[in-house]
């Protein structure tokens, strides 16, 4: 059995969609561990929260942690939530492609050129989102509404929410581009949610997105989630 990942993962490029589920799942949960989205010290959700969110079964998803076991990227304890240890001691090509040059960018910069780059990628997925993309998006706010306090969770599934969404655009390229974006300045996004109400804010935010999505005019509403973005991470930076 096959599964097109909605996200871009290490290996796109190069056959993914031809690998079995359980290698996509374990490369997609490795790129969270390189880009930084997931960090060393995090306890991964469960496995039924996992299979969940990603959307494949428990059997997928604890064949996949094995994986990342055996690359030495997590620890498996009997009784305890799976922790984060980091990148490993093998090295994962092509985790970002172009994030490396974000870096010497700044934040005022990307977050411009974000706000610039997404108006166009949603305004073509307001066109042409499916509805199973529609419907994988409800399910993600729904479950969302139980993560209040759960930042590392929440954060797992945002990426989610908002890749189904990049790839609704049905343009690769601006795909790639925006999902850089996405991964620009996790660190400071992290501590910004970890503020009492920042959580729910942005489901209140992707709540508003999707139900722009369904009448096909859904710019205003990421233009209001990406300042809000913008301005909470100013904040944080400033601390």
């Amino acid at each position: 059995m096959e599964l097109k990942l909605p996200a871009r993962v290490p290996g796109e490029h190069t056959g993914i969609s031809k690998r079995t589920i359980r290698d996509q799942i374990a490369d997609k949960l490795a790129y969270m561990i390189h880009s930084g989205l997931l960090r060393v010290g995090d306890d991964l959700p469960s496995e039924r929260e996992l299979a969940s969110t990603l959307s494949v079964s428990r059997e997928t998803v604890r064949a996949a942690i094995a994986v990342l076991q055996a690359r030495r990227m997590i620890e498996v304890n009997q009784g305890s939530r799976t922790r984060v240890l980091g990148p490993g001691p093998f090295p994962l090509h092509e985790s970002v492609s172009t994030l490396g040059n974000l870096r010497h960018r700044s934040f005022s910069e990307v977050a411009e050129a974000r706000a610039a780059v997404e108006a166009q990628v949603i305004r073509l997925a307001a066109r042409r989102i499916r509805s199973s993309e529609l419907a994988r998006l409800n399910k993600l706010l729904r479950e969302q509404a139980d993560m209040l306090e759960d930042p590392v969770r929440f954060q797992i599934s945002d990426r989610e929410f908002h890749t189904t969404l990049y790839g609704a655009c049905r343009n690769k390229l601006l795909i790639d581009v925006v999902c850089d974006f996405y991964d620009y300045a996790l660190e400071i996004r992290r501590r910004a949610l970890q503020r009492p109400g920042a959580i729910a804010r942005s489901v209140a935010d992707h709540r508003h997105i999707l139900a722009a999505l369904t009448t096909r005019d859904a710019e205003a509403a990421m233009d209001e989630h990406l300042e809000r973005v913008r301005k909470t991470t100013l904040t944080e930076m400033d601390r």
